[in-house]
């Protein structure tokens, strides 16, 4: 199932209630709609993606990506010398600020910021 299927059904249904104004086991919709989902995450992790699609959706360059490859760290689901990658094998780059999380206020680090500011120096 690809999301256009996914949300063409789900919006027909949602009409079809709406119009009827029905009463539903809300149980049974939910099982329905997650099905459905998992459908629809089964099919995206199987779609192919070039090195340059795979760069985008991983955060990490081509390059490296074709290093994986060769390495065997993951699979190769094209040719040889046209490498593609299935969305579900694709490493994923933490973020950064994920990974530090918020950085807590030091007005001493501040005041020395502000000092070499004044002075003309350049930090980075």
């Amino acid at each position: 199932m690809t999301r256009e299927q996914f949300f063409a059904k789900w919006e027909r249904e949602a009409e079809v209630l709406r119009r009827r104004g029905a009463l539903v086991n809300g149980a049974v919709l939910c099982e329905d709609l997650l099905s459905d989902v998992a459908a629809l995450l089964s099919n995206e992790s199987e779609r192919l993606l070039s090195l340059g699609e795979a760069a985008k959706a991983s955060g990490y360059s081509a390059d490296h990506l074709g290093r994986l490859i060769r390495s065997g760290t993951i699979p190769n689901a094209g040719r040889p010398n046209a490498p593609r990658l299935r969305y579900g094998d694709l490493p994923r780059k933490p973020s950064q600020v994920a990974k530090r999380g918020p950085q807590p206020y030091h007005p001493d680090t501040d005041a020395r910021t502000l000092l070499s500011r004044q002075r003309g120096e350049r930090h980075g």
